[in-house]
């Protein structure tokens, strides 16, 4: 395969979807999607009024310091422009004089006198810069905060299906790289911009009033650099959509490939690895060369124009001075306002790139927040118990349209029962599950929990009554007391201590540094795949929920532990409907009813004794297991 072909399937991967969720091999679906949904298709920002006016709404909600902002941008501009014109009258009264015929003490306690004034008018100016910086920090600090928690918030809210569809990095992304790139432009940027525009059209007035000829010269020039930066704007503005979605590309990629180090390490795979990211490595650098060199070049251009500009009004008032008896001081302050006309000018073009980025990132975040989220019915219920009577009937589902993962399904499970579902890899068992807790909705059938179809249950709600013991366990950052306190908050610490008891974790745990109170980082690495896998266990054994869902709970640890967990999880299915996912079917044993799943369909149904007489499919599995044994 040549560098094109992989960087095309590393583009299809890694462009911001992904159809990588935890049942992929059941699904039948590709491993990765293609669709661009970091930043669309073509790569450039589809709605641009649209996210500067939901980003001027972020700001809105600071409307009084944004107010005060403004302000004070305004009177730090107009005092500057202020401070400048009064050169004139100093210059044209103090610059030609006859020592012999005037005194030269009061000229210059005069002299003074108007330097202090102009001393004044520029405090004035400093201060208020100083007082719209600090407010305006304020007012876009608190509006990326507003970002940031509404960004977090609507995640939770997203179906798993969403997860299932975006890199980890990706996502990620928005919350670092883009809401950074916002932030950067509210900081200063968007100030600036507000400022140098006041300062165009006060310099622009003030030149006109002191000389229409000179400022006319100005006025002709303006169009002429304004129509140069669309030009480089329209350019810049795709050249940025794409460095962010190149960039959200590596940051997925990496994340993924760190995340995965042991599998890499395993298969000698990290000179692929490697290769790989130098290819999206590779792309992004020269993204960001083209980003960056459309922004950067405007300065450099605008700059010339407008030392040109500069240069022409000097000439041709020198001109009007000799000819047309121009003040020296009118003179002077045009050209000092040719000059500030053109700062602004200059500083607005170099903003030009942080512009483009946070526009970029802006519409990335929003993507989010726009995403469609998890919604009960107005009229949900929200039972505080169910007993765990559980009946699903002809269900069907596929986590792809057309792509079907279960036909027909037809099973119950009563209160305190515990049902067992077996069978190969991919046959639909862990989608069961999803289904039962409405990680995704069911295409045709119904399922039903104490008679109510569990789409008439508020999500939260009928979550709150199911606790789930996964087959990728994941540990948070934190002690192992609050790990497994998890499954319960209000939990006390001997309750704790049971549900660790129960789930034969208490020894190990006990044998740790500082025991309960042991800090677990990076997912519980400083443990074992089997300890992380029974903090999981007592995690859910600490929940008073009435249903318990076991997939491959046991799959991590070794034979005598996995006796000993079962002693313990005897008493934990007391009262409870639990459903078991195992592929050791030593665990389903004591199973009421044992569900054999082949292709998404309930091949055989039975106890253990019975489909061992049956001599069907689970009777094949268990013996298979026997003799591998």
């Amino acid at each position: 395969m040549d560098k094109a072909e992989r960087l095309s399937r590393l583009r299809a991967r890694y462009g911001g979807a992904k159809a990588d969720g935890p049942r992929r091999k059941e699904m039948g679906m590709p491993g990765r999607a293609g669709r661009d949904g970091a930043m669309g298709a073509t790569g450039r920002p589809k709605e641009l009024r649209r996210t500067v006016a939901r980003l001027m709404r972020y700001l809105g909600r600071e409307r009084l310091m944004l107010c005060l902002a403004l302000a004070c941008t305004v009177l730090c501009t107009v005092s500057t422009l202020a401070a400048g014109y009064m050169l004139r009258p100093i210059m044209n009264r103090f610059l030609y004089y006859d020592p012999a015929q005037s005194d030269l003490a009061p000229r210059v306690a005069a002299l003074t006198r108007a330097l202090a004034g102009m001393a004044a008018v520029y405090a004035v100016s400093v201060a208020t810069q100083y007082a719209q910086t600090r407010l305006m920090l304020t007012v876009s600090q608190r509006s990326l905060r507003r970002m940031r928690q509404e960004l977090f918030d609507k995640l939770q809210t997203l179906p798993i299906r969403y997860f299932d569809t975006h890199p980890a990095g990706d996502v990620m992304s928005r919350f670092t790289n883009d809401v950074d790139s916002v932030g950067e432009m509210l900081n200063t940027t968007l100030i600036q911009i507000v400022s140098g525009g006041i300062t165009i059209a006060g310099t622009v007035a003030l030149m006109l009033y002191t000389s229409p000829i000179l400022g006319g010269i100005t006025l002709v020039m303006t169009p002429v650099l304004t129509l140069i930066s669309k030009a480089i704007i329209s350019r810049g503005r795709g050249a940025y959509a794409r460095q962010q979605r190149n960039l959200g590309m590596l940051n997925g990629y990496a994340e993924e490939i760190i995340s995965g180090q042991k599998v890499v390490k395993a298969f000698s795979h990290e000179g692929v690895a490697e290769e790989e990211f130098g290819l999206l490595n590779d792309e992004l650098c020269r993204s960001q060369i083209a980003a960056q060199f459309r922004a950067s070049i405007m300065g450099p251009v605008t700059h010339q124009l407008c030392s040109l500009t500069y240069a022409l009004t000097a000439c041709v008032g020198g001109i009007l001075v000799v000819t047309r008896g121009f003040d020296i001081g009118g003179l002077t302050v045009v050209v000092n306002y040719t000059r500030q006309f053109n700062r602004p000018i200059n500083e607005i073009s170099m903003q030009m790139n942080t512009v483009f980025a946070a526009l970029a990132g802006a519409e990335r975040v929003f993507q989010v927040l726009d995403e469609r989220p998890e919604t009960d019915a107005p009229d949900a219920l929200r039972p505080q118990t169910l007993s765990g009577n559980v009946v699903v009937e002809h269900v069907s589902f596929g986590y792809e349209p057309g792509v079907p993962v279960l036909h027909d399904l037809s099973f119950y499970a009563k209160p305190g029962q515990r049902i067992a579902f077996v069978g190969s890899t991919g046959a639909g068992k862990t989608t069961v599950t999803n289904l039962l807790s409405r990680f995704y909705d069911i295409e045709e059938g119904r399922i039903t929990i104490d008679g109510l179809p569990i789409e008439r249950i508020a999500r939260d709600a009928l979550r709150a009554n199911i606790a789930m013991v996964l087959q990728d366990t994941h540990l948070f950052t934190g002690t192992v007391r609050e790990n497994i306190r998890y499954g319960r908050l209000d939990a006390t610490d001997e309750e704790v201590e049971q549900a660790a008891r129960a789930a034969s974790a208490h020894g190990f745990i006990m044998r740790l540094e500082r025991g309960y109170d042991t800090e677990l980082t990076g997912d519980g690495a400083n443990l074992s795949q089997g300890q992380r896998q029974l903090l999981a266990i007592a995690r859910a054994a600490i929940s008073r929920a009435p249903i318990l869902v076991l997939d491959e709970a046991t799959s991590s640890v070794d034979t005598r532990t996995e006796r000993a967990i079962e002693r313990g999880m005897d008493s934990l299915m007391q009262g409870r409907t639990t459903f078991v996912i195992a592929h050791r079917l030593s665990t389903v044993r004591k199973a009421n009813a044992i569900m054999v799943l082949e292709k998404g369909r309930i091949v055989e149904r039975g106890t253990h004794e019975e489909l061992l007489q049956a001599g069907g499919r689970y009777a094949d599995l268990y013996n298979e297991i026997v003799e591998l044994d």
